[in-house]
Order: C-alpha cells, then sequence, then structure tokens
C-alpha cells in the first residue's frame, strides 16, 4: 500500500520536499495542500517582481507538480476547512511547509497609525497577494521610511524609486504599479539599527541602486570603516567589505542640488523609538541613537509613509504545537510529533535564501527516510481517499494543479506591454475562473 503524504505549502519548502521524497520512497501518493488558489508562496509573493530570474525556479517546480505521484490541492486551509486531528487521520506523513508570513511588530507606540505597514503586508501588495489588498496600502505624501537594512528592505526602496520605464517588465501588480507611479516619492529614508558593517544587504542587490535612473544613494554624516572586523569569516568578510565599498561610493552622492532625483538616505546606529500622527495618519517618526560609546540622542524623520522590514514569524495552526515567542513551530530537529514534521521557515525562521529550503528539505527528508526504516512512521492511513470523500462531503471548492495552471494562462494572457503576467489580486475572481 503507498505511503500517503501530505505536504501543507506549495512554497519553495514545500515544493523542494516533494521532490525530494518522490524520488527518494518508491511507492508514495503526496499531497499538496496550499490556502491559497494559487501556488509556489514566497516565489510569487515574496520575491522582488523586478527580479525575474529569480522567479524562474518555478519552473523547476512545475516539473515536480506535474509528476503522476503528486497532486495539489489548493483553496483549502488547514487549520480552518480541515483540521490538523483530522489530516494526522488521513495521512501517513504529514509536512508542514507553511512558511512565514505575519510581520514582527515594532512594539512601540503609534504602530497602529494609518500608514504604518509591515514589509509582508507591503510586499504582498505590490505582488499581488489577495491579502495584502484589503485594504491596499496608501502612499500619500513625499517622505517613506523603511525600517530595517535587510534585502526586503532594499527590494521595496528600489521598486518605490523606479521610474514607470523601469517597471514595465515587471510583475507589479496593476493597481500598485499605478499607486507607485502616481506617488509623490521624493525621499525614502533606509534606517537601521546597526552599523554600517552589520547591514544585512548583500552587495549585488546593494549595488541595483546605483543603476537607478532617477534615483541616488546617499549617506552623510557616517563614518565608515576601511575593512570589516577581522574576526568574520573569509565570506562574510568579502561580502562586508564589497557593502562598505559601496557605501563609500555612496557618500559621495552629495550634492548641492539633488532636487530632481528620488534620494534613497541610509541612516545607521538608529532605533525606532515612538511614531507620531496627525488625525490619526502617520506623520513623523522619533529615533534613538544605538551606538555604544556615545550618549544618546534622538533624532525625528517627518514621514507619510512608514514600513517595518524587521523580519517575520509563522502564523500558528489550530492544534499545531507552536511557539509564540519565536514565531515558528515547536519541533526537536524537525520532527513536531509522531509522523509530522516541519521544514522551511515554519521550522527555522525565516533566514536564507531559496535554495537554501532546499538543503533544509534534504536534511528533514534524510530524517523521515530513517524513521521509516526504523519502523517509526507505521503505513496503511486511507490518504486520498478518505480526503475526496471529506471534501465532497463537506462542499468544499478545492483547485486542482490543472485549475492552477488555468490561472496562470490567463495571468499571462492578461498581460499588457512588456509585463510577464497581470496577476489576480482576489480569491474570489481564481475561484470563480475555474469553478
Amino acid at each position: 500500500m503507498s505511503l500517503q503524504i501530505a505536504i501543507v505549502g506549495s512554497g519553495p519548502a514545500g515544493c523542494f520536499m516533494a521532490e525530494l521524497l518522490s524520488r527518494k520512497i518508491d511507492d508514495c501518493q503526496i499531497d499538496i495542500i496550499e490556502r491559497l488558489p494559487s501556488l509556489f508562496g514566497l516565489v510569487r509573493a515574496g520575491v522582488a517582481p523586478d527580479h525575474q530570474g529569480t522567479k524562474n525556479v518555478i519552473r523547476q517546480f512545475e516539473r515536480t507538480l506535474e509528476k503522476q505521484n503528486i497532486r495539489v490541492m489548493a483553496n483549502l486551509t488547514v487549520g480552518e476547512d480541515i483540521s490538523y486531528e483530522t489530516l494526522k487521520q488521513f495521512y501517513d506523513l504529514v509536512i508542514f511547509a507553511t512558511g512565514a508570513s505575519r510581520d514582527r511588530a515594532l512594539n512601540i507606540a503609534g504602530e497602529a497609525l494609518t500608514g504604518v505597514y509591515g514589509s509582508n503586508h507591503f510586499v504582498g501588495w505590490y505582488n499581488g497577494h489577495p491579502e495584502s489588498h484589503q485594504p491596499p496600502p496608501e502612499l500619500s505624501g513625499p517622505s517613506v521610511a523603511i525600517i530595517g537594512h535587510g534585502n526586503v528592505a532594499l527590494d521595496i526602496a528600489r521598486l518605490l524609486a523606479k521610474t514607470p520605464e523601469e517597471k514595465e517588465s515587471t510583475d507589479i501588480c496593476q493597481s500598485a504599479m499605478e499607486a507607485i507611479n502616481q506617488s509623490k516619492i521624493r525621499d525614502i529614508y533606509l534606517i537601521g539599527r546597526g552599523s554600517p558593517e552589520q547591514a544585512k544587504f548583500t552587495p549585488p542587490e546593494l549595488a541595483e541602486l546605483k543603476d537607478l535612473s532617477n534615483a541616488i544613494p546617499l549617506i552623510e554624516n557616517c563614518d565608515l570603516p576601511e575593512s570589516p572586523s577581522a574576526d568574520l569569516e573569509p565570506r562574510e568578510a568579502r561580502a562586508k567589505q564589497m557593502n562598505l565599498d559601496l557605501f563609500r561610493e555612496f557618500t559621495e552622492n552629495v550634492t548641492p542640488d539633488l532636487s530632481e532625483k528620488t534620494r534613497i538616505h541610509f541612516l545607521f546606529n538608529l532605533s525606532p523609538l515612538s511614531i507620531q500622527g496627525a488625525d490619526g495618519r502617520v506623520s513623523c517618526l522619533n529615533l534613538k541613537q544605538t551606538s555604544s560609546g556615545e550618549s544618546e540622542k534622538n533624532l525625528s524623520v517627518p514621514v507619510n509613509t512608514l514600513i517595518s522590514a524587521i523580519g517575520y514569524c509563522s502564523d500558528p495552526i489550530t492544534g499545531v504545537p507552536f511557539d509564540d515567542s519565536s514565531g515558528r513551530l515547536i519541533h526537536e530537529a524537525g520532527l513536531v510529533e509522531k509522523g509530522v514534521y516541519a521544514t522551511g521557515w515554519c521550522r527555522r525562521g525565516p533566514t536564507g535564501v531559496i535554495p537554501t529550503n532546499r538543503a533544509d528539505a534534504l536534511e528533514i527528508s534524510k530524517r523521515i527516510l530513517n524513521d521509516l526504516n526504523d519502523g517509526r512512521i507505521p503505513s496503511g492511513k486511507p490518504g486520498r481517499k478518505a480526503m475526496d470523500q471529506f471534501i465532497k462531503d463537506h462542499k468544499l471548492q478545492v483547485l486542482s494543479y490543472a485549475d492552477w495552471k488555468m490561472i496562470d494562462n490567463a495571468e499571462q494572457s492578461a498581460a499588457q506591454g512588456k509585463k510577464p503576467r497581470e496577476k489576480f489580486i482576489s480569491t474570489a475572481d481564481m475561484v470563480n475562473l475555474v469553478c
């Protein structure tokens, strides 16, 4: 009898795991359960829309999902449409690959003001994630502050600073494209609590700012070290050195007249203290100095939009062991409980790049295979037969991989100009297309 496997999540972690298990377990049936009608998680809704090359990994995932023993069950939410306990009753093996899609809070006064957004909400908005359009963010004035010194913050700054022509070949959804193009943004502040050496930017993404046609990166009144700390690993030291060299170039961009360009300001050693508002909307960000050896200094930055890019945590699922403090599933080396495992960001947190999830899946798949060989994962559960009956009995609108391909083709057909696709931004519209 085939081993019945459920993988919850169709992003990189889930697709990598499905590919590995389908090759390594001779007789298995794998159901990939996705809560949205659309597939591929972070690749679709998180990767910057001007990084189309990064999204090409979807082609690999498509080959995996087309395998005979793999089935997609989209528009199905574990914990709502079907309980965790029921899932365990149906499947011999359950693997959570649900990612981390909840923004970490700043936990400062004023965070609830209109115009303050988490980066997951903001990135999801321009990437066409349905939940980020209820309601969509607003860009109401000339000044935007982004808290965080990682690549997500860079992506947001870069896309806000690009001209309409520079965004022509992206897959930014049309409503977000129009809002960004019509905005009057002149100043973008990238604010980090660490020093220049501690910034988490990767050099290629940082260097992209130099190529913007109508924006300029700036660093003022900042002492930059000649080289990074001597105790770093060689690879990390090289990356830090490249960042420092780029930062030095940015210090040379300060000229008397920059009024015609969008200015991208890098601010270091500053931590958010509070957010002030006027008429219920953000108007000012108060910051405090964090560098050691200096007396505390406060700085206020007038802002019309504030985006926090300080990290993500996973959403809890009813019944699944969850650690609120870390924002991750509770597990021991990937094992949640007998027959249940976790992989990807819901296991280790939101770190690494897309290929990191393959390494994670490889590690967890080895543990699963060892547990199978040692008899710690008994087989014999009804799997697909029980799941299909459950869906029928509860009249659930579950979408197949073929349904997703219909949505995918419709998006590509709707694209205008150089855009690769025009994404649906409504779950109902996607479901109605195929049902």
